[in-house]
């Protein structure tokens, strides 16, 4: 009788256990601790997000090095970057377009540089060509609309 008890009482413990851990992670919101205010997100209305990266970029890239937010100015940037393209890379009815092509290689270029060289500021002529490039994807944009 005994035994049968012991049985019982640990198959019941097993089972409160497997309950109460389906139950934490169907509710437990996995991911939001992370505060939510500071990540960059697309209104989804393509031409406005390519303008509104494209000059938080330059005023990122326009930064002098000894500035003393330039490593926060380097990861909002980077974020932002993983947002547009995120948000735009697998959509059909953009990706083809001449604007999101010109803005990818200038993000792919910034982003490659501040992942590969984050100690060391942006080359000019990286700046000058990053400049370019978003100053052109801003123009084309506005005249695909």
């Amino acid at each position: 009788m005994s035994w049968d008890l012991n049985r019982f009482l640990k198959n019941l413990i097993k089972t409160c256990f497997s309950l109460l851990l389906g139950l934490v992670l169907i509710f437990h919101p996995f991911g939001l601790a992370i505060n939510a205010s500071s990540q960059p997100s697309m209104s989804g209305d393509f031409a406005k997000d390519t303008v509104s990266v494209a000059q938080s970029l330059k005023e990122t890239i326009a930064l002098s090095d000894d500035e003393e937010n330039l490593s926060e100015a380097k990861d909002e940037a980077l974020g932002l970057i993983t947002a547009y393209i995120s948000r735009y890379r697998n959509r059909p009815q953009v990706n083809g377009t001449s604007s999101f092509t010109t803005m990818q290689t200038a993000l792919n270029a910034m982003a490659g540089h501040y992942k590969t060289f984050n100690d060391r500021p942006l080359p000019e002529k990286l700046k000058d060509r990053l400049n370019k490039e978003l100053s052109r994807a801003e123009k084309i944009v506005v005249k695909e609309i």
